[in-house]
């Protein structure tokens, strides 16, 4: 399919398993953050306000930007039971289609998100808590998550349904 092609695939993969990895790390973050909240809350009696609310931005983070990663190594939960049903053929439309739409699906979230983003970065928002912690880091990782996890679906179809087309008629 080319150059471009190949490194554009390269350059997904590659940002996809960053930010899979620094998904894992985020997780790990929230569960110091909350051992922590545990430890001097109730045996330190101390007060805390701040420690729940990070914790679920860090799974949100967490979550939007590993699922490109989980994506491309196939970890989301598929219907396997059509694929023994079904023939090759039918398999390879229904996989495509359910590709398709999915990345159509992902860029309309990725979209409205970038929207969010914007609101909360230009009207200054904070969230309604004691901490008040800004909003546009959460919606900035949940807008650049679906974004990555729609350019994993392009390189899926790509690499999937046009790729084998394009070398069978090269």
């Amino acid at each position: 399919m080319g150059p471009f092609w190949n490194r554009f695939v390269h350059g997904v993969t590659a940002v996809n398993a960053l930010m899979g990895y620094l998904s894992g790390f985020a997780i790990v973050a929230c569960t110091i953050i909350l051992v922590f909240e545990v430890v001097v809350r109730y045996w330190l009696a101390w007060p805390t306000d701040w420690e729940i609310e990070m914790s679920i931005m860090l799974l949100i983070v967490a979550t939007f930007m590993g699922a490109a990663f989980t994506q491309a190594n196939n970890g989301h939960v598929g219907i396997e039971v059509l694929d023994s049903l079904l023939s090759a053929r039918a398999n390879r439309w229904r996989n495509a289609l359910g590709d398709a739409l999915s990345m159509a699906f992902c860029a309309f979230v990725a979209w409205q998100s970038w929207q969010f983003f914007h609101e909360a970065w230009s009207d200054g928002r904070m969230s309604n808590t004691a901490w008040g912690p800004p909003l546009w880091p959460v919606y900035f990782s949940m807008a650049l998550g679906m974004s990555l996890l729609s350019l994993q679906l392009l390189v899926q179809i790509g690499e999937r349904h046009v790729r084998p087309h394009w070398e069978d008629a090269e």
